[in-house]
């Protein structure tokens, strides 16, 4: 996709619906007032064009790195969970809000199930967001001092929660429920399918849920499959 400066937001977005979150980002208005040219945009935010085309352009650049995830510290492992997945997480619930608020309210008459979807993600973000609160401040720095214990050949600290698994069984309660929310999104959006002639505030808030849930797939995946085993092994090893 080329970007010039006489293009309109509205004609970038219309090619490309995930250039709307970098145009939402700048506070640039795509949807109504998208038929302006991108210079124009620019000039009335303060925004360099060059800063903004580089964003735009990258949009679809996919960094593919086959990262041997199994064979991590599990410190580094968490550092990677929080520094990906929890930021991406941090960052998008706002952006994912504004949108879903806007649709639901311009568009909820019509289109009944956008009312639902609304009230399903605000009740997943919050979710999210104790989940991930927990996840830093209780089970992430037990593991590391578990860790830690095991490099220093001493025995780790009780925990006033007693054996890891007892906050691993509640963060995985709690990423089945998440997962079963993001399934009801799936159905309700007919798998991220806008109706034809939505908005484009429409069609970036479905975009978004997709790439959304697929964050979540990969972070619950680290978790679930990787870091939670190891660290009940860890544990069972250090106290045994």
């Amino acid at each position: 996709m080329t970007i010039t400066e006489n293009k309109t937001v509205a004609e970038i977005v219309t090619e490309n619906i995930k250039t709307a979150h970098i145009f939402k980002k700048y506070g640039i208005d795509f949807c109504c007032g998208g038929g302006v040219s991108v210079k124009t945009a620019c000039s009335d935010k303060d925004i360099d064009f060059t800063v903004l085309e580089k964003e735009l352009s990258a949009v679809d650049t996919i960094i593919k790195n086959v990262h041997d995830y199994n064979n991590w510290d599990l410190n580094f492992l968490m550092d990677h969970i929080i520094n990906i997945h929890h930021k991406y997480v941090e960052e998008s619930i706002p952006l994912l809000i504004q949108y879903s608020d806007r649709v639901a309210t311009v568009h909820g008459t019509h289109y009944k199930e956008v009312v639902v979807i609304n009230k399903l993600f605000h009740e997943v973000a919050q979710e999210l967001t104790s989940h991930m609160r927990k996840e830093e401040l209780v089970l992430f720095p037990y593991i590391q001092q578990l860790v830690n214990a095991e490099k220093n050949n001493a025995s780790p600290m009780e925990a006033h929660f007693g054996t890891v698994k007892n906050p691993i069984r509640m963060m995985e309660s709690e990423h089945e429920n998440a997962g079963d929310i993001f399934k009801k999104i799936a159905e309700l959006t007919n798998n991220y399918m806008p109706p034809e002639g939505a908005c484009n505030t429409f069609k970036a808030l479905y975009s978004k849920l997709d790439e959304f849930e697929q964050d979540l797939h990969q972070h619950i995946h680290l978790e679930n499959n990787i870091l939670h085993p190891k660290a009940v092994q860890l544990e069972q090893k250090l106290i045994s």
